[in-house]
């Protein structure tokens, strides 16, 4: 049985070894080995050098690396790695350390044991540690699980979280259009039309970044996100 780890990265040389020892040093349950996948989009800085020094003196993890030929955004960078990826189950993990891969486990459980097809990992559940940052990002962020929830008729907590961990068989079936933020709600609208799909929901811990230390996300994202759960829930059939 195998996790394959999807990382998309975008000038993330300062941390991309961290998180890739953090991925090392977790053992999984269930007997589960991993397979890292890092997809590169289009790095301005040592992101490719800093993987391949990695991969040289850590061959024990299995890490498997592309590079965009341009700069796309996340979801493409993601809807790519998900297309590499081998494993039984993949989960989608920052380049930064904002989420801890330790939890892996966390979201693991009710998928092994509880035959969940999607696991979303929640900020905003659960009594796990939480860097406290921008009032009006939080304020986004419920807005915006509240207007996906309304969509698709799902009681989320964290429609946005950047953990989710899908059954291979799930994800398979969904083709992503979202070059940029719009994966979140896109991935959760089209999984929600899914018959028989069982979505669990889990509380993790979150270490999240201001701009100045890399975080990416704007306004902006905020719009196409609105755009996104409009579109995928109510006018697109794929």
């Amino acid at each position: 049985m195998l996790l394959s780890i999807i990382i998309p990265a975008y000038n993330e040389a300062a941390t991309i070894h961290l998180i890739l020892t953090k991925i090392k040093d977790t053992e999984l349950i269930g007997g589960l080995q991993k397979e890292v996948i890092v997809v590169d989009d289009y790095s301005k800085d040592d992101t490719e050098l800093a993987i391949k020094v990695y991969q040289t003196e850590n061959p024990a993890l299995a890490i498997r690396y592309f590079k965009n030929e341009k700069n796309f955004g996340k979801g493409y960078s993601l809807a790519k790695g998900l297309k590499e990826a081998t494993g039984d189950f993949l989960i989608v993990q920052d380049a930064d350390l904002e989420y801890d891969p330790a939890e892996y486990n966390i979201l693991l459980k009710p998928m092994l044991y509880s035959n969940a097809d999607v696991v979303y990992g929640s900020r905003f559940m659960g009594g796990s540690p939480h860097r406290i940052l921008f009032f009006w990002h939080s304020i986004g962020n419920g807005f915006l699980t509240f207007l996906s929830n309304a969509a698709t008729n799902l009681n989320l907590t964290d429609m946005e979280t950047g953990y989710k961990l899908f059954k291979r068989e799930i994800i398979s079936k969904i083709k992503l259009r979202e070059n940029r933020f719009g994966f979140e709600p896109e991935v959760t609208a089209k999984i929600s039309k899914l018959k028989g799909i069982r979505i669990y929901e889990v509380g993790i811990s979150y270490y999240g970044r201001t701009y100045e230390e890399g975080k990416k996300i704007n306004w902006k994202d905020g719009l196409r996100a609105i755009y996104c759960i409009f579109k995928y829930n109510y006018f697109s059939k794929n």
